[in-house]
């Protein structure tokens, strides 16, 4: 009987481990930890982003890097195979604003749970506390693993190896990039990586002032001269370092390679439905109410009280200045700030707080219809550890699945010995 070890028991690893399985072969999947999925128990809040109920072609337009390379897989297991999948195992599922799909319990554990059931149910043995330390290759191709289980290194022999552990990010969940050293051991092409869904820092100090602030319908543009690296409507959150929330986090992954050549201005649209004419004449009726009071009572209906007194620094207007008293070239001034409320993005924080990594295994090295490495036959590669990665939405973790799903279709294949 076919045999195929899996490194790594999260989403890529529990899908590999359900396709192989259901082709018949024996399947050991080896995890870190005390349990299985430990990173999908925390992806989402807590919640579980499981996929994104999009038409299957508009995945590959939230796919950062190598969009092309995920069409066998996106087609072969798509977002609504993993739908499906979940619905027929138990876990009812509900899709919100943004097509985010989600468990209808709020719980990702309830994910989880199914899937590992799944998997004893297809009679898949899963060794917890396993650290996988080598792969066997005998004559250019994989023959097994060396894993140490409770302090003792053991020989498992395989036809097939699926290495799905994961990236950098999250370390706590055991992704320690494992799987690029296994992969280089094998002569694979591990690309720069970096920390990818993760928080800007911001140089300006008074970004301090704001942390804590939560801004909804903003438009944020991340630039260097004129050239824009990155412009979407969203949600974003002000740190006391710098800035998160939905849209910056996705922005992130297209601007990191961008940062390590130094910073990039970000420029926030504060109201971006209204035309400057608009905003004026806004402006105009807040000034015409408040005509009377100081300068720096007159623009809480325009801004979150927060927001205030940075607004007023940044006008260069006097706070105590009666607002009868403002010229039009300084009510100008406040509309061009709130069209472009500008900072300096200096870096990206740590792996700690990513949510993925970019970079990995190159995928030049990989077939894209089985996740079979071109350079040793019967090694596959799926989900983090490869170089693809998308933006938040539920499109990483469809990656996982649909990458998974393809390696342990392929690897669950009676070998022709």
């Amino acid at each position: 009987m076919n045999t195929v070890l899996i490194v790594g028991g999260g989403a890529a690893g529990m899908l590999a481990g359900i396709a192989a399985a259901m082709k018949g072969s024996t399947v050991h999947i080896f995890e870190k930890n005390e349990k299985l999925g430990k990173k999908v128990f925390i992806t989402g809040k807590g919640r579980c982003n499981v996929t994104n109920a999009c038409d299957t072609e508009e995945l590959f337009g939230n796919v950062v890097t190598n969009a092309k390379f995920l069409y066998s897989s996106f087609y072969g297991f798509t977002n609504f195979d993993m739908m499906n999948l979940l619905e027929e195992l138990g876990c009812t599922l509900k899709t919100e604003r943004g097509n985010r799909v989600f468990p209808a319990s709020d719980k990702s554990s309830d994910v989880i749970r199914v899937l590992n059931q799944r998997l004893l149910d297809l009679g898949v043995t899963i060794h917890y506390r396993a650290d996988v330390k080598k792969l066997l290759i005998e004559s250019g191709s994989i023959t097994g693993l060396v894993v140490n289980i409770g302090g003792k290194k053991e020989k498992f022999m395989a036809d097939s190896v699926i290495i799905v552990c994961g990236g950098f990010s999250y370390q706590l969940t055991g992704s320690t990039g494992d799987g690029y050293e296994l992969a280089k051991e094998a002569g694979h092409t591990v690309t720069e990586l970096s920390p990818a869904l993760v928080p800007f820092v911001v140089e300006e100090p008074m970004i301090k002032e704001l942390q804590g602030l939560s801004l909804r319908n903003i438009e944020a543009t991340i630039s260097r001269g004129k050239k824009i690296v990155y412009q979407e409507f969203g949600e974003m959150l002000f740190t006391h370092y710098g800035v998160s929330g939905p849209v910056l986090l996705s922005a992130s992954s297209y601007a990191a390679k961008e940062l390590k050549k130094g910073p990039l201005t970000l420029s926030i649209d504060l109201k971006p439905a209204l035309t400057v004419e608009q905003l004026d004449n806004r402006l105009l009726r807040d000034f015409d109410e408040a005509m009377n009071k100081q300068f720096k009572n007159s623009l809480n209906q325009l801004y979150p009280a927060k927001l205030v007194p940075v607004m007023i620094d940044r006008s260069q207007i006097s706070p105590e200045k009666k607002v009868n008293e403002i010229t039009k070239e300084e009510r100008l001034r406040i509309i061009e700030l709130t069209k472009a409320f500008t900072l300096t993005l200096t870096g990206l924080r740590a792996y700690n707080e990513a949510i993925i990594t970019q970079g990995g295994v190159t995928v030049k090295e990989v077939n894209p219809s089985s996740m079979e490495s071109k350079l040793v036959p019967g090694l596959y590669f799926a989900g983090e550890v490869l170089d693809l990665d998308a933006v938040t939405g539920g499109f990483n973790l469809q990656i996982a699945w649909s990458t998974g799903w393809a390696a342990g279709t392929a690897a669950g294949e009676e070998k022709d010995k």
